[in-house]
């Protein structure tokens, strides 16, 4: 697949509807581990679909301090826009019906873009990366692939500066356009690696020179005075910028994508 333009920031139109609008909760996702409202947001005379995670509404982890998975939401969308590839759809932090959490623009998924597939076979395909073996019945084991798709290339990217420990299939939105959204951002930004997700099939290879560009840009940016780190102070702790800065300096360091690290499970279970 040949590599899309880069995206260009989106106008800041759809975030001010989110975080100024009025939020009405029309229903609730219940598979959801954490509590996770449907809503629809409105403001001057525009309505929009979002989604509603209000703090009180988060479990609590044995790994992240209580009461912050809707900072790390704001703080991932924040990174993925100052990559300029639109990989987040619109978050922001406001006051809800249940209180501060996180809103997010509502993206309706189109049906019929493959990105993975468990396939009967010890390589995978043209056009696919393999992710490892996986159990798909008692006693029978199935290469699980992803796509070797630009778009998750670039995610892969971000995962990395973000530390996402938790990146899923069902966290990927294929979208109209040909745009493609990752979801559910909560467990980042964690001082410690914690990088768990099925993105695996450039590990260890060269980033391209697109990535290359991209992580310099974001180390300008997240340097001392630079914008992305006033931004992001606000919303994680000051260790945990600065250890934001350090994913950004050894993926330029090494110049590859990273590996698992042995010290923790590398793939998200269940993986969808």
């Amino acid at each position: 697949m040949s590599a899309p333009e880069r995206i260009p920031p989106r106008s800041v139109t759809t975030a001010e509807q989110l975080a100024r609008g009025e939020l009405t909760v029309r229903g609730q996702i219940r598979d959801a581990s954490n509590a996770v409202l449907h809503c629809s947001v409105s403001h001057d005379g525009q309505e929009a679909l979002c989604v509603y995670k209000p703090v009180r509404g988060e479990r609590p982890l044995w790994d992240f301090p209580d009461g912050t998975l809707a900072q790390r939401e704001v703080a991932a969308y924040e990174v993925s826009e100052a990559t300029g590839w639109g990989l987040v759809p619109p978050t922001v932090l406001r006051d809800g019906p249940y209180g501060e959490g996180m809103c997010q623009l509502w993206i309706e998924a189109v049906p019929g873009s493959e990105l993975l597939a468990l396939v009967d076979a010890e390589e995978p395909g043209p056009g696919w990366k393999a992710i490892g073996l996986a159990e798909v019945d008692e006693g029978r084991t199935a290469l699980l692939v992803h796509a070797d798709d630009e778009r998750l290339r670039r995610l892969a990217v971000l995962d990395a500066v973000i530390n996402n420990a938790d990146r899923k299939g069902g966290h990927l939105l294929p979208a109209e356009g040909g745009r493609l959204y990752g979801i559910d951002h909560g467990v980042t930004f964690n001082t410690e690696n914690k990088l768990r997700t099925l993105l695996w099939g450039w590990a260890g290879e060269p980033l391209t020179g697109e990535a290359v560009d991209v992580l310099k840009s974001l180390k300008e940016t997240l340097g001392p005075s630079g914008a992305l780190a006033r931004r992001l102070a606000a919303l994680i702790t000051a260790a945990e910028v600065d250890a934001t800065r350090a994913r950004v300096d050894a993926l330029l360091d090494s110049g590859k994508y990273p590996e698992p690290s042995g010290g923790w499970p590398a793939i998200p279970w269940p993986p969808v």
